[in-house]
């Protein structure tokens, strides 16, 4: 591709080095053109979200690091869910979803993971640019983007862009500029987490396999990593982070407690490093492209990571924004319906998790999960959700509607349990999780 950058530094300006930002960076340089990639840390540097899904692995492969990641990464096999509800646990298997072709994925070390994709950007022609932070975006009448960041020591710079990529994180760069970013009143969470050495993992096969447990007031992450270190974390309602009344490392330890199960795989173990928490933490913005920019992975929204699939969306979206921002570029008369169609299938894909995400906690949906039947192969569709298959045409999708069938049915038999479930998790989602942390 042919750079027409007369008048700009560059075709593309990145802002972002994570997942979605250094793969848009590394597809576009691939494609010709001149595309720099502000990053305000320096990696590898500390993030958490360490859960890959199976559908990430041919993103891997088409950028070229499939088997870095391999190296640095540990074999997740499946999910275990544990329910006290149920006194017992149940794995599913990637092997046995609709697809058989991905029985697995990993769990990564996102400073490594995040380092391995900004090399990989810097290998296919990008210019990185790491210690800059975007402090200002305009887009002036005769199109494109100018951007001033400022650099470690202080001083500022300025770049003028063809077209500018948001893919600034939970920064949410350009939706908090244009004050376009609200939490999410359909699901409204915080988080605490950090690090164990010494946690019981699973046996054998099962070793790498993220498990979920649920207790009273949410739910918990515990994630092993290939180093020996296991993330661990507690994903709850506001209302009760809200009742903290001791220090984060604490109320963490004591949250632990509440859940048995977990309590149980850590009680041999040693928090490592400090307990972190966040607010906020499902949020959504009105739109996700406009003329001359376009918004990837939590730049546009988060959702709660039950399913673990922040990376994948993250750079799912960069795979198809690279594919918009370059047909914008090439026939500019193309931009609106371009943009258009990008932001319809990715808002499709996250409503698809998310109308799950958002019933993880109902008896009905527990129910379901916890004595999965494959009858019309609804669990082999429910799989290929687990694995992140919501964006391919598939089979699995009339499937799924067969499962929402079950699940209301289900719902309606045990009306009572459901009910109060509903109007418990409408009172919770009311308070702002930006107060909990």
């Amino acid at each position: 591709m042919m750079s027409n950058s007369s008048g700009h530094d560059c075709d593309v300006l990145v802002v972002g080095g994570g997942p979605a930002g250094s793969t848009a960076a590394a597809l576009l340089a691939g494609k010709g053109y001149r595309v720099v990639l502000l990053e305000k840390d320096r990696h590898p540097r500390f993030h958490i979200g360490e859960s890959l899904l199976p559908l990430n692995l041919p993103l891997l492969q088409k950028l070229g690091v499939l088997e870095e990641v391999e190296r640095v990464g540990m074999l997740k096999y499946g999910a275990e869910f544990v329910s006290p509800y149920h006194g017992k646990a149940i794995t599913f298997e990637f092997a046995n979803a609709w697809d058989k072709r991905l029985p697995y994925a990993f769990q990564v070390r996102r400073s490594e993971f995040d380092h391995i994709l900004i090399r990989n950007a810097a290998a296919k022609g990008a210019t990185v640019v790491e210690g800059c932070k975007v402090t200002d975006v305009e887009f002036p009448a005769e199109g494109g983007a100018v951007v001033t960041a400022r650099e470690e020591d202080g001083g500022l710079r300025t770049l003028r862009s063809r077209f500018l990529v948001d893919a600034s994180g939970r920064d949410t760069l350009l939706a908090s500029r244009f004050g376009i970013k609200h939490r999410n009143r359909k699901h409204n969470s915080a988080a605490l987490f950090g690090h164990f050495t010494g946690a019981h993992r699973l046996p054998g096969k099962a070793a790498g396999n993220i498990t979920v447990f649920w207790f009273d007031h949410g739910w918990f992450w515990f994630i092993p990593l290939a180093d020996g270190t296991t993330s661990v974390g507690a994903v709850c309602w506001p209302y009760y982070l809200k009742s903290r009344k001791t220090d984060q490392t604490t109320f963490f330890q004591e949250t632990i407690a509440l859940c048995p199960a977990l309590a149980e795989r850590l009680r041999d173990a040693e928090l490592t490093g400090p307990v972190t928490g966040t607010g906020n933490f499902s949020y959504q913005a009105e739109r996700m492209a406009g003329p001359g920019y376009i918004m990837l992975g939590d730049a546009f929204a988060f959702i709660d990571p039950v399913f673990s699939t922040g990376v994948y969306l993250a750079m799912n979206s960069a795979f198809k924004g690279a594919e918009t921002v370059d047909l914008c570029l090439r026939e500019p008369a193309r931009q609106a319906a371009a943009l258009k169609r990008f932001e319809k299938e990715i808002r499709q894909g996250i409503g698809t998790f998310s109308w799950y995400i958002y019933r993880v906690t109902t008896p009905a949906l527990r129910n379901l999960f916890m004595g999965p039947r494959n009858v019309f192969r609804v669990e082999e569709a429910l799989l290929s959700l687990l694995a992140g298959d919501v964006f391919r045409p598939s089979p699995i999708k009339s499937r799924l509607r067969i499962f929402k069938a079950i699940y209301y049915m289900n719902a309606a038999l045990d009306f009572k349990s459901n009910f109060l479930a509903w109007r418990k998790r409408r009172r919770n989602v009311r308070v702002p999780a930006a107060e909990t942390t």
